[in-house]
């Protein structure tokens, strides 16, 4: 028999068949379209991604002669999925990279709203989360607040869907609206943000036994699978993703490579007392995850393949691999969504930029500069999201591909870099997950040892790392000095 495990991520919606003793038996992929009907808006049609995950889940159901005995999704985070009170979406899904509401946030930010947020849910706010895209579309489309039972992810519209259940479970539900140690929505939260009137489009938090429930008969006809099965929401990709590299212990790390680059710690306590940055997200049994997700990640790469004339992104890695680092090499500030930058700062008009030209660089030695840029990033997001020596880094994406940058994420970071053996993470961390829910492993650290290995592995360079080291500073140092040009050009003095 096999589960399968859907991963409904921002562009691509895959679904993977694992056998009983964990083996891939097939995937499949289908494209999730990004709407972009104004600058800086991010939309995706609901329906349209319902269909993608149904046409993947029944290709997958053709490909494997096994019987399906459980259903499991993880998703893209945050964002705000509206239904009716007939289920229907009322209309296209904002996504988590949508820029519309930077100006609330802002205004959030300079009244002291975050700071104070903060505390209790342990995750500075950013425009394409419920709370600002709520305020949003209470101040411009006030008719699809009123038309309006519930407010779901991805992954809690996947799941209504498969199961007619509304929820949200523990980790989607963390931020903004919850007390992240009470593991519960905050009336003090939805008061800060002037969200009270929204409280009742917030879905109840599903923990335990409650994020399983047997999948409808209505969809289990469409898909010719058997009516009742299990379906389990796991927690969404940053956190599928992080347990599917085998990060589950206090000290170990995840970088996801891929549109977003998620740097993320798991701890076993947590202190919110220093700078607001990032998101908690509570993993219950008293366990966390300080991500610090950008909103520039692999972009950033398939950008700089296009400027550079490469053909493809291993071209640009061979490129960047062509030219030795030097002390005065140029620095890259990868900051190039419109919407600007979240983690580890949150800064709406953060840009990116080329600083330290000169005519001796050539496009080899910009090309480096890209992937110098993103793993200070990488550095940065980690040291803000933990305070203390890491175990370890586990790559994980498109990007973790490249032997060239995982050695200098080793490098930069001084820790060693592993990649796992599996391409699709997310996918193999939700299946662990849902095992573990349904109660066929005692726990996911259980399902790590038996169904995650590890492919490669790169050890820090002292000499690279003391290199870096100095690098790192500086870089550090050229974006403190551009932060009054970027809100010179927003028209913010």
């Amino acid at each position: 028999m096999a589960w399968i495990a859907i991963d409904a991520g921002t562009s691509v919606i895959k679904a993977v068949a694992f056998a009983d003793d964990g083996s891939e038996l097939a995937m499949e992929r289908q494209p999730s379209e990004v709407l972009r009907p104004h600058s800086g808006f991010s939309e995706q049609d609901m329906n349209g991604t319902w269909n993608a995950v149904l046409a993947s889940v029944h290709a997958i159901n053709k490909k494997v002669s096994e019987p399906i005995r459980g259903i499991v999704t993880t998703a893209q985070g945050d964002g705000c999925w509206l239904i009716d009170s007939q289920g229907s979406p009322v209309r296209n899904a904002i996504l988590w990279n949508d820029g519309r509401a930077a100006d609330i946030v802002q205004q959030w930010h300079d009244n002291g709203v975050l700071h104070q947020a903060f505390r209790l849910s342990g995750s500075l706010s950013y425009a394409g989360l419920p709370n600002a895209i709520l305020a949003w579309l209470s101040k411009h489309e006030p008719g699809t607040i009123s038309k309006s039972k519930s407010a779901l992810t991805c992954n809690g519209w996947l799941f209504y869907r498969f199961t007619g259940e509304l929820a949200a479970d523990l980790s989607d539900a963390s931020n903004p609206f919850s007390d992240v140690r009470a593991e519960q929505y905050s009336p003090r939260l939805l008061e800060l943000y002037g969200a009270q009137a929204f409280a009742e489009l917030l879905p109840p938090i599903a923990v335990g036994r409650k994020v399983v429930a047997p999948l409808s008969g209505c969809i289990a006809q469409q898909l010719g699978l058997t009516a009742g099965i299990p379906v389990v929401m796991a927690p969404y990709d940053i956190v599928a993703t992080a347990l599917g590299s085998g990060a589950v212990s206090q000290g170990q790390a995840c970088v996801i490579l891929g549109t977003t680059i998620c740097s993320e710690v798991i701890l076993s306590s947590l202190n919110l007392d220093g700078p607001p940055a990032g998101t908690t997200i509570a993993l219950g049994r008293r366990q966390f995850l300080r991500a610090m997700p950008t909103l520039t990640g692999c972009e950033s790469l398939h950008w700089a393949a296009r400027t550079f004339s490469c053909s493809t992104p291993s071209e640009l890695d061979a490129l960047a691999s062509s030219s030795e680092p030097t002390r005065d090499g140029p620095f890259f500030l990868p900051y190039l969504s419109p919407a600007g930058e979240r983690a580890p700062f949150l800064d709406s008009s953060a840009r990116g930029s080329f600083h330290g030209l000169t005519l001796a660089h050539d496009r080899a030695h910009l090309a480096r500069t890209v992937y110098e840029g993103l793993s200070f990033v990488i550095r940065d997001c980690l040291e803000n999201a933990y305070n203390e020596d890491l175990q370890e880094v586990r790559v994980c994406g498109g990007g973790a591909q490249s032997d060239f940058w995982c050695q200098m994420i080793a490098d930069v970071v001084g820790v060693k870099v592993l990649r796992p053996r599996d391409t699709e993470t997310g996918a193999r961390g939700a299946y662990v997950f849902g095992l573990s829910a349904t109660g066929e492993i005692a726990s996911s650290a259980d399902g790590i040892r038996q169904h995650i290995q590890t492919a490669a592995s790169f050890g820090p360079s002292r000499e690279w790392r003391i290199h870096y080291d100095r690098r790192y500073q500086l870089f550090r140092e050229v974006r403190t000095l551009s932060a009054p040009q970027w809100h010179l050009q927003a028209g913010r003095k």
